[in-house]
């Protein structure tokens, strides 16, 4: 056996990143009618969101030391086959409860190319090439969720519900196929064992470096100011604002493209600058936009341009780091990248659900300085959490 892991496909990183993504958003459009659907009320379906965010989380924490004990690649098989069959079992759903179990399966196993897709890129790569390497793989976590919407409204409209469910399963079983035929394994020294106290044990190790933290925190920091902008952006600029929804989701299409921009940057420059000058840059992209978002709110400017083009900044800025900081933190000790991807993922979904509570919380009805305020506090904490990577001079 070679010393060396075979490189897999890209592109099949790539879209199996992009199930979890696309089933969270695809549908969104959908929800109201299956409240009439399932007779029950708005809050009972809300939970089918919900969930499966806290579903993804959770999930996140056993893929990593699972793909580091068995292996990268059954466990993506696993996992995709659980999303299909999920995807499946959500389109039959004949009660909300059936539904919501659907749900919380379908993140389970649509996370699985979240956690993987970084853990084999770790692999077969070093660090800096690990970067570029990512930034084209989290294109794919801005591409889903921005079409996702759109895509779910067509087939609500043209095939029911069902089909919302239905694309994502379908979708599912092609990753998987192409998965069973061109994804070879990649982590070449399994841990010897698994159990509770050794993933225990695994975490811990990380939690203790200063290195991990940083980026770890970097990175989550940087996912808190993107939902912290969807927890307040769609109330400020339909009620608000008074702009139609569809207004709204052609404005998103600016985020998207920004992190796509700057996702395209680290994926050319992060092998040259490395991680520890790509990630200032991202900052200070997302800390000018959060400032300028600041400014319009003081100066009682609001809207959509007001609210999006400076978003838009720091969704460039995120796209510049993430890809980075998610390399840091998975090479603290590339044995346990699998742990460590999972672990920055719960830390990535946690902070971003808590950002969505306190933006729900502080949220008027007059402007968007919840919004403003949260997405500024967290240009500033990912700077902060990357001073402590520096700060370890452990890290490679």
């Amino acid at each position: 056996m070679s010393d060396k892991p075979i490189s897999p496909p890209i592109w099949i990183l790539i879209a199996a990143t992009a199930t979890g993504p696309l089933a969270l958003n695809i549908f969104v459009p959908s929800m109201p009618g299956l409240v009439h659907v399932f007779d029950t009320d708005y809050a009972t379906i809300q939970l089918t969101l919900t969930l499966y965010l806290v579903g993804v989380a959770l999930a996140q924490l056993a893929y990593g030391p699972l793909s580091d004990r068995f292996g990268r690649r059954p466990a993506m098989l696993y996992g995709l086959a659980i999303y299909a069959a999920a995807s499946l079992l959500c389109a039959v759903a004949w009660s909300v409860e059936t539904l919501i179990v659907g749900r919380i399966l379908q993140a389970i196993g649509g996370c699985a190319g979240m956690v993987l897709g970084r853990a084999i890129v770790r692999d077969v790569y070093e660090r800096d090439r690990a970067a570029s390497a990512i930034a084209l793989i989290t294109m794919a976590m801005a591409v889903a969720p921005a079409i996702a919407p759109t895509l779910g409204g067509y087939l609500e409209t043209g095939f029911g519900w069902h089909a919302t469910f239905l694309a994502p399963m379908v979708m599912g079983l092609i990753v998987l196929a192409a998965s069973f035929r061109g994804l070879n394994e990649t982590n070449l020294t399994p841990i010897p064992r698994i159990d509770v106290l050794a993933m225990l044990r695994h975490y811990g190790e990380l939690l203790r470096s200063r290195a991990f933290i940083g980026y770890a925190g970097n990175s989550a920091m940087s996912v808190g100011a993107f939902f912290a902008f969807l927890a307040g952006a769609p109330y400020v600029v339909i009620e608000i604002l008074h702009r139609p929804p569809g207004e709204y989701g052609l404005y998103f299409v600016l985020i998207s493209v920004g992190y796509m921009v700057g996702n395209f940057g680290a994926s050319r420059l992060s092998q040259r600058l490395g991680v520890d000058r790509m990630i200032p840059l991202g900052v200070a992209s997302s800390t000018v936009g959060g400032l300028i978002s600041a400014g319009f709110l003081l100066a009682d400017v609001i809207t959509p341009a007001s609210v999006f083009l400076p978003m838009m900044l720091v969704a460039v800025g995120n796209g510049l780091s993430q890809p980075n900081s998610i390399a840091g933190a998975i090479s603290v000790n590339p044995r346990i990248a699998g742990a460590a991807s999972g672990l920055m993922g719960f830390g990535q979904m946690t902070v971003g659900a808590l950002f969505t509570v306190i933006v729900g919380h502080l949220q008027n009805d007059h402007d968007h300085a919840a919004m403003a305020g949260m997405i500024l506090f967290s240009c500033v904490a990912s700077y902060l959490f990357y001073r402590l990577a520096k700060s370890d001079r452990t890290a490679s």
